[in-house]
């Protein structure tokens, strides 16, 4: 999953998306709505956690914009204002959910996950291949049923590969879905986070790596290298 937090008080948004990456969600940010709506031109977002009263640019021209622009991005509008009012505007601006400040992060998580969840079509919540498992509700992962102590970012990849199903994911494309934006493509993240992510899920291996290609999560333990 991916976020674009759009927050301009800045220690709320850094608090939020630091949240979340902890949470295995790779989330960016912006704080304004312009710079908003430029990120969105740029790349896709699963969810926007949308401040309403922003300066410049207002939430509510910004979720327009989203809706004009023909996203399949959720929205999770923030208001400092709990009033009837407020709550029958969000939706028909086009916000999926709303949430009055100050909130709980669990709070803020689980609007997030649901709202994630609605982007595609209904993906489980429980995906398992070669005795390998992701909860993404719960965010556990297991190998054998043996709970696998994973960072965010190894929980991230490994989600990535099983949802995948096989097929080769490219290490780019692995960046694009787990990383947040200011990461470079030139760094060798992708290559350490495999390699611990193996270390981890033990033997036999079960990641491959494609040479040229990627990585893929094999059919059967013993068939990674």
């Amino acid at each position: 999953m991916r976020v674009l937090v759009v927050e301009d008080e800045e220690f709320l948004a850094e608090t939020i998306a630091a949240g979340l990456r902890r949470d295995a969600i790779a989330a960016d940010i912006a704080h304004d709505g312009r710079a908003a709506l430029a990120k969105m031109r740029l790349g896709a977002y699963d969810v926007l956690v949308l401040d309403r009263e922003l300066t410049g640019l207002h939430g509510d021209d910004v979720c327009r914009h989203v809706m004009e622009m023909g996203l399949l991005t959720r929205v999770l509008m923030l208001t400092a204002s709990g009033t009837v009012h407020d709550r029958v505007a969000g939706p028909g601006l086009g916000a999926d959910d709303y949430l009055t400040k100050p909130f709980a992060y669990e709070e803020l998580l689980a609007r997030v996950l649901a709202l994630g969840r609605r982007t595609g079509p209904g993906l489980p919540q429980v995906i398992e291949r070669a005795g390998v498992a992701v909860d993404t509700g719960r965010r556990l992962a297991l190998r054998d049923g043996r709970p696998l102590p994973l960072s965010p970012t190894e929980f991230g990849v490994l989600e990535v590969l099983l949802r995948a199903q096989g097929a080769v994911v490219s290490g780019d494309d692995l960046i694009e879905e787990v990383w947040e934006e200011h990461i470079s493509y030139r760094t060798n993240a992708v290559r350490v986070t495999l390699s611990t992510l193996r270390a981890k899920l033990g033997d036999p291996p079960v990641i491959e790596t494609v040479p040229g290609a990627g990585y893929r999560l094999c059919d059967r333990p013993g068939g990674g290298r």
